[in-house]
């Protein structure tokens, strides 16, 4: 399957105020989560030991790279050949409680800031996914990626890829304050009934292999 092309357009689909919605959210979220971030690095520091940031080039808006931040939840541990092991060999006890409260994404606040990503969006996935989508899939790319997402509160991993990217160019297509709004409060309330943190079949979320041809 040929790549499935970019949108070409600087401009994200958005709201009028969206920028100044996501600074008024992400400032005092990170201010006010300093404390439990300098918690959180010494544990990971400890358990795990450094780097305690995960960073990892991912693509944002338009497809183009930027780096993301996150806190460490998985060991470095390698076979005889070299190769990491499998995810679930190498989440620790800590990375899922990191995970199952979100607490390892915290440090994408940092991104919001920096303009690279928004608080509610499609999740930034990885680089070498962006040959795999459809077309329409590919529309996910048409905003900036978000620390939680229309997906993210409607399933999260327990979805389907396909699931999924209907999900995020759903979210494309329809976003509002209100929707944002809404995302980030279900997101508040799924930490405190945690679930669909790992696909059923794995630990974590399953590779997207290639997008599925529709038969005509």
């Amino acid at each position: 399957m040929k790549q499935a092309p970019l949108p070409t357009e600087d401009k994200p689909k958005t709201y009028r105020g969206k920028r100044a919605f996501d600074l008024a959210i992400a400032i005092p979220a990170l201010l006010v989560s300093s404390p439990v971030m300098l918690v959180v690095a010494l544990l990971v520091r400890w358990r795990l030991g450094r780097p305690v940031l995960f960073r990892q080039v991912r693509p944002g808006l338009q497809g183009r790279a930027f780096t993301m931040y996150k806190f460490r939840t998985m060991r470095e541990t390698r076979d005889e050949s070299g190769a990491l092991l499998p995810d679930a060999d190498r989440l620790t006890g800590l990375g899922r409680l990191l995970r199952s409260t979100s607490l390892d994404e915290l440090p994408e606040l940092v991104n919001v800031i920096k303009g690279e990503m928004s608080v509610v969006g499609p999740r930034p996935l990885l680089t070498e996914y962006l040959d795999r989508y459809t077309p329409e899939q590919a529309r996910r790319h048409e905003t900036k990626p978000g620390i939680t997402g229309w997906a993210q509160v409607n399933g999260r991993n327990a979805l389907s890829w396909e699931e999924k990217f209907a999900m995020d160019v759903w979210y494309v297509d329809h976003q509002s304050l209100m929707i944002d709004i809404h995302t980030i409060a279900s997101t508040i309330s799924h930490l405190v009934r945690p679930e669909g943190i790992s696909h059923p079949s794995s630990a974590t979320m399953f590779v997207f292999e290639q997008a599925k041809q529709v038969k005509k």
